[in-house]
């Protein structure tokens, strides 16, 4: 019993150690004091730079120069929506973190309404989600498109603790259940959603544009509060 104690404590300092301690969890050609989702760089025009990426200026061709090839570039929509264009790599080394990681490409409806038209194919993910996959045409159109937001997933879990001692404290607290949190730095163009059913998610965009992401999440808060 004190053996499999000692395994599992072993366990969780491994997987929460690289959040704590620099130095911990390097990979090999991998710098891993660069490009970590905490490190993110501003400018006196309200824009950022996390992971080599600027939110709302780079484009697609630019995040796959950065993190590779090997993406998938699809259509997610729900029945009553047109959708969001995004790029998902499964596995990417930020520093010494593994994440999985979301692009989110800046599309206007009437972009993505025609790419659905010319559509191949289209897969069923959660529930009624559809992933819709692009004509060869389309995809390369997408990668000449800026990127809107990043999301990352880590690959450890995170508590309000660590957020607050790596990015510091949060301009807002949006408490939305027990379970679910969101920590705001609009300053940053950060929100952290701690999570405590699922894995957290780090979404980054420029601070410029915050209000695109904090409005609806204040909107949703509100609603919820006023349906009690």
């Amino acid at each position: 019993m004190k053996f499999a104690l000692s395994l599992i404590a072993l366990v969780l300092v491994a997987l929460i150690a690289p959040f704590l301690i620099p130095g911990v969890g390097k990979q090999e050609g991998v710098d891993a004091s660069l490009d970590l989702p905490w490190q993110i760089e501003l400018d006196a025009q309200g824009n950022s730079r996390v992971f080599g990426i600027q939110p709302g200026i780079s484009t697609l061709a630019q995040v796959r120069e950065r993190f590779g090839g090997d993406v998938e570039v699809a259509i997610i929509a729900t029945p009553d929506e047109v959708g969001t264009l995004e790029a998902y790599y499964n596995q990417v080394a930020l520093g010494f973190v593994l994440a999985k990681l979301i692009v989110t490409v800046d599309a206007s409806p009437e972009v993505i309404t025609a790419m659905r038209e010319r559509a191949l194919k289209a897969v069923y993910m959660e529930s009624s989600t559809r992933k819709i996959r692009l004509h060869p045409d389309d995809l390369a159109a997408a990668n000449a498109l800026p990127v809107r937001a990043l999301s990352v997933i880590p690959s450890v879990n995170l508590d309000e603790g660590v957020v607050r001692q790596r990015f510091g404290e949060p301009g807002e607290r949006l408490e939305f259940s027990d379970q679910r949190v969101h920590l705001l730095y609009p300053a940053k163009g950060l929100d952290v959603i701690l999570d405590k059913d699922g894995k957290e998610l780090l979404q980054y965009i420029a601070p410029r544009n915050f209000a695109q992401l904090s409005e609806p999440l204040k909107a949703e808060l509100l609603s919820a509060r006023a349906g009690k």
